[in-house]
């Protein structure tokens, strides 16, 4: 195995770690209008993300560094092709930051409903367009001889892609929603776990069309098994919620999403932007990587910086690790 062909794994395990993590964290945000009921409980569903929701974002900046350094030309021909869309993202996740730290600093009510305004709109518009990017990627673009997207916006919003988009926000919501009944108290626990089983089904529906429609147009026999475990984790997930095991349940909502990753990466391989207008223009782990050097340097640096970020990841999660709720809230305010 050429090193390319190693970076090409380790940016889809990045990937997927960064919709794993952040997949919840785009969840609790649109969950901050579907389930709370008010303030304290919007601010319940904030706190359980609130040590966690930037460190989460390192798997992107990781994510797309790697890519930058590792296939160059397939960073200038996804960031300059996908530029409106990824400027969105990019636009929600900086508003989104900025709302988490600002919503509390002052106690006036209609400043705090526009920050929690704002939460819900940039987690839900990124959790669509993630789906839609991936899925156009997937799908195959207008890329020219010159390795350079030629097709508009507006070609980026086909029936295939916006199902993508529509897979990611339910997913996402779904994983949220587990995650919140897996991290709070009382009502809005029992809230979560019925929410989570009715998104469930919604997003198994959703989820078993699209998959099955990628396998039908891009896949192969590695990408059929991924699309097993991802039906069957999924199915696993919603089970367990129904069950009551919400420590199961958030760990098959989490395989799920790490399946589909599999599954979209196994159709790409050994292309990382297929070319929708001839085959021979697609950008592959071959053509669109480093040098050889640059490759072997990142191996090191990866390999040296990476278990230390997981410690400390894991350290994190593990220190708030316990469920809060509203009484938590009031003794705070208190």
């Amino acid at each position: 195995m050429h090193l390319h062909d190693v970076w090409f794994v380790l940016i889809a395990v990045l990937w997927t770690g960064y919709f794993f993590l952040e997949g919840f964290d785009f969840g609790i945000g649109v969950l901050t209008k579907l389930l709370a009921r008010d303030r304290t409980e919007r601010r319940v569903l904030i706190n359980t993300i609130g040590p966690v929701w930037d460190g989460n974002e390192v798997w992107l900046l990781t994510a797309g560094g790697a890519t930058f350094a590792a296939f160059p030309d397939w960073y200038a021909t996804l960031f300059s092709g996908f530029y409106l869309p990824l400027l969105i993202i990019l636009v929600c996740l900086i508003v989104r930051g900025v709302a988490f730290e600002y919503r509390a600093k002052r106690e006036d009510e209609r400043w705090q409903r526009s920050w929690e305004h704002a939460i819900f709109w940039t987690s839900l518009l990124p959790a669509v367009l993630w789906g839609v990017a991936f899925a156009n990627i997937v799908r195959g673009v207008k890329i020219d001889a010159n390795k350079e997207y030629v097709g508009g916006f507006f070609a980026l919003l086909n029936g295939y892609a916006l199902l993508g988009g529509a897979v990611t926000l339910t997913l996402f919501t779904f994983h949220g929603a587990v995650f919140a009944s897996l991290k709070t108290l009382g009502p809005i626990r029992e809230r979560a776990r019925a929410t989570a089983t009715r998104l469930g089904v919604v997003v198994t529906v959703l989820a078993t069309v699209f998959l099955i429609w990628t396998q039908l147009h891009t896949g192969n026999g590695r990408s059929l098994v991924a699309l097993i475990v991802a039906l069957a984790a999924l199915v696993a997930a919603l089970g367990a919620n129904v069950a009551g095991r919400e420590g199961w349940s958030f760990a098959f909502s989490g395989v799920t999403i790490a399946a589909v990753m599999a599954m979209f990466f196994l159709t790409l391989f050994p292309d990382v932007m297929p070319s929708s207008l001839d085959p021979a223009w697609s950008l592959t782990v071959g053509n669109a990587s480093a040098t050889p050097y640059t490759l072997r340097i990142m191996t090191w640096c990866a390999g040296i910086a990476t278990p230390l970020v997981l410690l400390y990841q894991g350290w994190t999660y593990w220190v708030f690790r316990k469920r809060i709720g509203t009484q938590h809230i009031a003794e705070a305010a208190h």
